[in-house]
């Protein structure tokens, strides 16, 4: 039997994005291996974790909580991103495709909360 939150496109897609944050992050600089690397790859893996979370609680109200915290780590990964960008350490096509997805997710986790509302 498959867990509830493996049939939602958002925790699909947003497993896919903390992939790709992995082998983006490998390519960062050793200076980097505890900072802003480590915050990234915590931001992301946070976003499946708590649509995850969320499924598995009882009733809308404790699961759309736990929507509106992925979107905040969705936000925070935008902004790091961001940084990693002005600092070099990815390039622009990168941060461009990362974009994209930020972006289908965010839509994603919009809709999931307000089908959640009361």
């Amino acid at each position: 039997m498959d867990k509830p939150h493996k049939q939602l496109h958002a925790w699909t897609l947003s497993t896919q994005l903390v992939s790709e944050i992995y082998r983006i992050t490998q390519h960062f600089p050793n200076i980097e291996r505890f900072g802003l690397s480590q915050q990234l790859r915590r931001a992301a893996v946070s976003i499946p974790s708590n649509i995850a979370e969320g499924a598995a609680r009882n009733g809308n109200n404790e699961f759309r909580h736990f929507v509106a915290i992925a979107r905040g780590s969705l936000s925070e990964l935008d902004t790091q991103l961001d940084i990693a960008r002005l600092l070099n350490y990815c390039t622009e096509s990168q941060r461009e495709q990362l974009d994209e997805i930020l972006q289908r997710i965010d839509k994603m986790l919009y809709k999931l909360h307000q089908s959640l509302k009361a």
